[in-house]
């Protein structure tokens, strides 16, 4: 008897009731006592994190020799990197300072690290400076000078604010600036009643030095600017051309941290309670009741679903993010859980599943977070939608709806097809024996191919991860020299997407769903070139975020005839590709895993063949 919707809602309501009873039962006080604390000490040090700047990792490592009362003892004092040292004066000569202040002059230790430590030092002295200018009550006089920045995206015009003209007492400046990362619009104006001509005025030296030898701007001999000069930092609001830098978004990336640790917990718990169907036989009650499989994990994942929305939107409520920082996390959470449910059907016990969980949670921790470090930089930070989460924490960044889809799509499309191969195994002949991972893994893509046609749309289903694994090469490779990484990014593409058109085909032959024959094998092999060909062209997204526009977006994404191609033939190029090597790895996979390997790595030298020529002849 067909089963309605509700009867399927019922169900799935009804088993995620009892999966919530059963969690709570078993754990105890002191375990939930133990997890909040945990989750609150994490928060703490994040939180610290974030607000401290992060950790000081380089504190006292340059060694200063300074009197206690020179004007430079407070900078030096101040800084994290500088430890003051007694200005003996054999002390540099001895190795026990790298810099020493003596009688007004500077002299650093002619290796690296003094070298380094001379740069710490002017760095603290602007700090020092700037710290100065911003307490005095007239903040003309201190900054006769103001630039006012607003961060662009280099693909977007400069606002009209930014060409207007200074309109300061004095005559104003503009001036705009083109950031590497991001465009950079600066207006500097002469302020009214500052009179001049709006330039910057500096002190005397008398501030710097008793014998005035480190000067304004520039400083001693070795160019230590001078106390009462104006040389204050960037992100103080006001410096030089020198002193603007990009903003990195370290507290956003922080904060985009906090969403992921969560989500480690609950898929500790929800992979042991989905192995533990498994154990002495307990899911089989489930199995033999009038519910379908799909309602069953339906059910035991909803819960923890639910756990991770709900603590995702306290965080975002808790720092500052919105609805788009909820909408973005949730494909991770649904990635994260779908793999380790498919995790749990392949393990044959506790041991595997957690080695299986430790690896998922690295993989898509680093995944996520990573690309994020570079969101003010590249468009290929967007293959992590925690990209869009630091985005939404920024307040000059936005995001477009093309490039949140772009971002969470194909994290949402991987999730879906885990939970349906995960699925496809969910019966008593797999969920209850004890095979290796791999062969589970093969298992659960026979479970999905019954017919020829299942062979195509089970292509189709593979592009997400395709899509995954060649924008992670991108990630990877984009740094070094394009005449090294197109060669190679060519190479894994053909192995990654010739891996896709053919190990399902080969899983059907090992359990015997397909006879042996080669009339087969061809057919099998071109409905799986076609589906691939199909389900290919959905990546066009990756244009909405200019991938396309970087040396390896055009050699990953061009060889597929995304937008490239403007003769009809060449259009369908990449299906006569696809069919062709799809059915020389089919007609391997017929035979056995010897003659499956040999003819996959030659269908992969024929595809990396074809890439190269393509974009050989586009470049």
């Amino acid at each position: 008897m067909k089963r309605s919707l509700r009867d399927h809602l019922a169900a799935i309501r009804r088993i995620a009731r009892w999966e919530i009873e059963r969690s709570v039962g078993i754990v105890d006080r002191r375990t939930a006592v133990l997890g909040v604390l945990a989750l609150l000490v994490a928060g703490t040090i994040l939180g610290a994190g974030a607000l401290a700047g992060g950790v000081a990792l380089d504190r006292d490592i340059y060694r200063v020799g300074v009197a206690a009362d020179s004007p430079y003892r407070e900078p030096v004092e101040r800084s994290v990197a500088l430890d003051p040292r007694p200005p003996e004066p054999d002390a540099l000569a001895d190795g026990d300072v790298e810099v020493l202040i003596r009688d007004g002059e500077f002299r650093a230790a002619d290796t690296p690290k003094g070298r380094a430590a001379l740069a710490e030092l002017r760095t603290s002295v602007r700090e020092y400076n700037t710290g100065r200018m911003q307490a005095e009550e007239n903040g003309s006089a201190a900054f006769p000078v103001v630039a006012v920045l607003q961060y662009v995206s280099r693909s977007d015009g400069i606002p009209d604010s930014a060409l207007a003209d200074g309109d300061g007492a004095g005559g104003g400046t503009s001036a705009e600036t083109d950031g590497a990362g991001g465009g950079t619009s600066a207006e500097t104006d002469g302020g009214g009643g500052r009179g001049g001509d709006g330039g910057t005025d500096t002190a005397g030296s008398d501030d710097g030095g008793s014998d005035g030898s480190a000067t304004n701007g520039g400083g001693g001999p070795l160019g230590v600017p001078a106390l009462g000069g104006i040389n204050p930092l960037g992100g103080g609001g006001s410096g030089g051309p020198a002193d603007i830098q990009p903003p990195f978004p370290f507290g956003s990336l922080v904060l985009a941290f906090v969403f992921l640790v969560p989500m480690n917990f609950v898929v500790q718990a929800y992979g042991s309670t989905m192995l533990n169907e498994r154990i002495n036989r307990r899911g089989e009650l489930l199995l033999v009741a009038p519910v379908s499989p799909g309602d069953i994990v339906a059910g035991k994942t909803l819960p923890y679903l639910g756990a991770m929305v709900a603590v995702t939107a306290l965080i975002a409520v808790a720092v500052g993010g919105s609805v788009v920082a909820v909408a973005a996390v949730l494909p991770i959470a649904l990635v994260f859980l779908s793999a380790t449910f498919a995790g749990a059907m392949f393990a044959r016990s506790f041991k595997e599943l957690t080695f299986v969980t430790v690896t998922v949670s690295v993989f898509l921790t680093a995944y996520t977070f990573v690309p994020a470090i570079f969101t003010n930089v590249t468009p290929i930070a967007l293959i992590s939608p925690l990209t869009v989460v630091v985005r939404d924490l920024q307040s000059f960044a936005s995001v477009t709806p093309g490039a949140f889809l772009f971002a969470t799509v194909p994290f949402t499309l991987c999730a879906g097809v885990l939970f349906l191969l995960g699925i496809g195994i969910y019966r008593e002949e797999d969920l209850f024996t004890q095979r290796a991972v791999p062969l589970k893994f093969l298992d659960a893509l026979d479970a999905r191919v019954s017919r020829p046609r299942d062979v195509a749309v089970l292509s189709g289903l593979s592009i997400p991860f395709v899509f995954v694994a060649e924008l992670l090469a991108i990630a990877i490779l984009f740094a070094l020299p394009v005449s090294i990484t197109v060669p190679l990014l060519l190479f894994v593409v053909a192995v990654v997407e010739e891996l896709a058109k053919s190990l399902h085909v080969f899983a059907a032959f090992e359990s015997g769903t397909f006879p042996r024959v080669p009339r087969v094998a061809l057919v099998l092999g071109a409905l799986s070139g076609l589906g691939f060909f199909v389900g290919e062209k959905f990546t066009a997204v990756a244009q909405v975020v200019g991938l396309p526009e970087l040396a390896l977006g055009q050699a990953a994404f061009a060889p597929s005839g995304i937008g490239i191609f403007s003769a009809a033939g060449l259009l369908f190029a990449p299906l006569v590709l696809h069919t062709v090597t799809a059915g020389l790895a089919s007609l391997g996979a017929m035979r056995d895993l010897r003659w499956y390997a040999a003819a996959f790595v030659g269908s992969v030298l024929v595809h990396t063949a074809y890439n190269l020529t393509v974009v050989t002849s586009l470049g």
